[in-house]
């Protein structure tokens, strides 16, 4: 999930947010986890943009907190995104949140078979069950990031022990088109895993919620926000991202996003991306970083 400021809400002031991000051994494979503590509450208006990954938004902040919405269904408080959200916005007065992205085959392990991830978005207590509340309520009484991350992560291990995994030709169908930015052919995907194109279609949206087409229009998508975000020219980012043309870019750009990729390319979110999440990303370039303060551990929680 990542987000654009809109023309009436305001982004986050990126130097007054700590951003804290995992020890490397609390790390999972498919996972990423960030910590934001905005030093002093203020109101925030967002436009999120799809991402290739499942996204976790725990509200640990006292009070009002988030409120979502999307394709005509609003909520308040912690929300999980799926694969295609469609026009989601989140505003409120938010003082601290924990964001957890999950690769596709990960997230339908933790969630269950499909689990929604190509739903727009849904309640954390829906999609987290009995669960959300009580860990909900242990991530916002931690003492410190580096507890909550723990306990984010123990819970994670917890979930995905209890499910099964998606089949293999699917897990390998999802990396083969991440690590190629999308600029794979369907047909050449099922010669790899022996399947039809047409069983590797309904398995793969089966399990993850959406086609490997649509999967690799989504992750040539990401990269090419990623190359806006950069500072490169909307020309050279279609060629570089394997688009027909610039119009094609654009067109693109619109469907996921509803906006120019100029405005994409103003992204807040997109700017921290690298501080966030740190590491190598097929999909996500380095780009112009604004400063927040950002540490391994963030100190304790609510400090």
């Amino acid at each position: 999930m990542s987000s654009t400021g809109a023309s009436n809400g305001a982004p986050p002031d990126w130097s007054s947010v700590d951003v804290a991000v995992p020890r490397p051994e609390v790390r999972l494979p498919g996972v990423s986890m960030a910590g934001f503590r905005q030093a002093v509450p203020a109101f925030v208006d967002m436009a999120m943009v799809a991402h290739p990954s499942v996204t976790v938004l725990i509200d640990l902040s006292e009070g009002d907190g988030l409120l979502y919405g999307a394709r005509g269904r609003h909520g308040h408080g912690s929300f999980v995104v799926g694969l295609a959200p469609g026009g989601l916005r989140a505003a409120g007065r938010v003082r601290e949140c924990l964001q957890i992205r999950l690769d596709p085959p990960v997230a339908a392990a933790v969630l269950g078979p499909a689990g929604g991830l190509g739903a727009g978005v849904e309640s954390f207590e829906d999609v987290w069950g009995r669960e959300a509340a009580p860990v909900r309520d242990g991530l916002r009484a931690a003492g410190s990031w580096d507890e909550r991350f723990a306990l984010a992560a123990a819970l994670l291990v917890r979930r995905t022990a209890r499910r099964p995994r998606v089949d293999p030709e699917v897990a390998h169908t999802w990396r083969t088109t991440l690590d190629s930015r999308g600029r794979v052919r369907i047909d050449g995907l099922a010669d790899e895993v022996g399947w039809s194109r047409k069983r590797l279609s309904a398995r793969f949206h089966a399990q993850l919620g959406i086609t490997p087409k649509r999967a690799a229009r989504l992750v040539r998508f990401d990269h090419a926000a990623h190359l806006l975000a950069a500072g490169l020219a909307p020309a050279a980012v279609a060629f570089a991202s394997g688009y027909v043309d610039q119009s094609h870019l654009h067109r693109e750009v619109k469907a996921f996003t509803g906006l120019t990729p100029t405005a994409v390319a103003g992204a807040p979110w997109l700017a921290i991306d690298d501080v966030a999440w740190p590491g190598p990303s097929p999909g996500s370039p380095p780009g112009p970083v604004l400063p927040p303060r950002v540490t391994d551990v963030a100190g304790p929680a609510g400090a």
